[in-house]
């Protein structure tokens, strides 16, 4: 089962629209991490074995700069998207990114493309 955490610039009803998909998803608004930092957002999605998404891209940043290797984040690059187009977006590009998000990556998708970087982005990888 997919399970995401949505981060706070992603409208909930993205993740209601998600959830009719079966996939298990919160939003960092529904357990009081809507305020917190994004290094503990972050850690709540590793221990509860989450993949967060988000339109922030110092999620990648902080990725990057711990060489962690889990968990992984979505990051969307489209503006103006309502929820049920994010819901929409998310499920037309799973089959293409699932088995690199299971094992850990950095995903960008923009109105072009979808990037995906495994983690973790250390020395022996750049």
């Amino acid at each position: 089962m997919t399970r995401l955490l949505l981060d706070q610039g992603l409208p909930r009803s993205a993740g209601k629209l998600l959830s009719v998909a079966a996939w298990d998803v919160v939003h960092v608004g529904d357990i009081g991490l809507s305020r917190a930092t994004d290094q503990r957002i972050l850690d709540y999605a590793k221990r509860e074995n989450r993949i967060c998404v988000t339109l922030d891209a110092d999620f990648h940043a902080l990725l990057a700069t711990t060489d962690a290797a889990k968990p992984s984040v979505i990051r969307i690059r489209k503006e103006g998207l309502n929820a049920k187009a994010i819901a929409e977006l998310l499920l037309k590009v799973w089959p293409r990114v699932e088995q690199s998000a299971i094992e850990g990556a950095m995903i960008t998708i923009t109105e072009k493309s979808i990037r995906v970087r495994a983690l973790p982005i250390s020395a022996k990888r750049r």
